[in-house]
C-alpha cells in the first residue's frame, strides 16, 4: 500500500473514531411537557383529543388538588403550548400570580361548527357553512369532558375558561347562558359580530354569577374594538361589586397576537 494512501486511511479512521467517541457522549431523552387524551365522544359522535398540562408537584403530592383551566383552540399547533407555558411561568415563586393549575387544551375538529350558534346572516352562512354546533359542544364540555377530567385528575372546584376570537364568542355564549360551568372567564377578542351581533342584543342575566370576567382586545379595527367594549359595558351593571370585572386594551397588538399578553394580564389582575 502506498504511504500516502495509508496515511489517508489512518486519518479517516481517526476522524470516524473521534466522531463516534463524541456521539457516545451525547444522551438524548424526551422532554415531557404534557400528554394527550384521545377518546370517543358520545355527545359529539366523534373522536376527540385534549392536551393536559400538569403542574410539577402533581406527581409528588398525591393529596393536593388543583384548579383547572379549559382552553378553547387548545391544539398543539394552536394555543395550548404557549398558554400552558404561561401558566407555568405565572406560578414561578418570584411571581406567584397564579396557583399551580392544570390546563386542558381542547383540540379542534371544526371550530367554525363548534364555536358558533345558528346564524340568520347570509354572509355568516356563506363564509362558515358548517356553523351552528355550539349548543352540542357546550353539552360536550358540561356532560362529558368536565366529568371525565374530574374523574381522571385531582381537580378542585375552581375552573377557568379561556377563549379567543370565535372561542371568545363561545366563551361569551357560556357566560350569558351557562355561567355556572366556570368560575372565571377570560374572553379575548370575541367575535361578537356573529349573527348581526345577536348575543350582545340579549339581556345579560346569567343564571350564576362568576367569580371573575376578564375581557381583552387589541387594535383590531372599529368593529372588534367596539363590540369588546360593548360587552364590558353590557355585563358591568350585573357584575359590578359582585364579580371581579377587568378590561384590557392593547393598542400595540392586533387580532393575531393579543391573546398571550391579554391572558398574562388577566392572570395578574384576577384573584383566584
Amino acid at each position: 500500500m502506498q504511504p500516502m494512501l495509508k496515511a489517508l486511511i489512518v486519518l479517516l479512521t481517526l476522524s470516524i473514531s473521534i466522531n463516534i467517541s463524541a456521539n457516545q457522549q451525547l444522551k438524548r431523552s424526551e422532554f415531557e411537557f404534557a400528554h394527550t387524551l384521545t377518546f370517543n365522544s358520545k355527545v359529539l359522535k366523534q373522536t376527540r383529543s385534549v392536551n393536559i398540562y400538569l403542574p410539577p408537584s402533581y406527581t409528588q403530592n398525591k393529596q393536593q388538588t388543583y384548579p383547572i383551566i379549559y382552553l378553547l383552540d387548545g391544539s398543539k399547533d394552536e394555543d395550548f403550548i404557549h398558554i400552558a407555558g404561561l401558566v407555568q411561568f405565572a406560578n414561578f415563586p418570584w411571581l406567584n400570580i397564579l396557583p399551580e393549575t392544570i390546563v386542558v387544551g381542547i383540540e379542534n375538529v371544526d371550530r367554525k361548527h363548534d364555536f358558533t350558534t345558528p346564524s340568520d346572516n347570509a354572509l355568516d352562512q356563506k363564509e362558515l357553512p358548517t356553523h351552528g354546533g355550539a349548543m352540542r359542544f357546550i353539552d360536550f364540555i358540561s356532560k362529558e369532558l368536565q366529568p371525565m377530567i374530574k374523574q381522571q385528575y385531582r381537580v378542585n372546584e375552581t375552573s377557568t375558561l379561556i377563549g379567543q376570537s370565535l372561542g371568545g364568542l363561545l366563551a361569551t355564549e357560556i357566560l350569558y347562558n351557562h355561567s355556572a360551568l366556570f368560575d372565571h372567564y377570560v374572553i379575548i377578542s370575541p367575535s361578537l359580530w356573529w349573527n348581526d351581533e345577536a348575543l350582545l342584543s340579549q339581556e345579560f342575566n346569567p343564571p350564576h354569577l362568576p367569580k371573575s370576567v376578564y375581557i381583552g382586545v387589541g387594535k383590531e379595527g372599529e368593529q372588534m374594538e367596539r363590540i369588546a367594549k360593548q360587552l364590558h359595558e353590557k355585563v358591568t351593571p350585573t357584575l359590578h361589586d359582585k364579580t371581579q370585572l377587568k378590561f384590557g386594551y392593547f393598542p400595540e397588538l392586533n387580532h393575531g397576537d393579543t391573546l398571550h399578553l391579554a391572558v398574562y394580564d388577566a392572570f395578574k389582575k384576577i384573584t383566584y
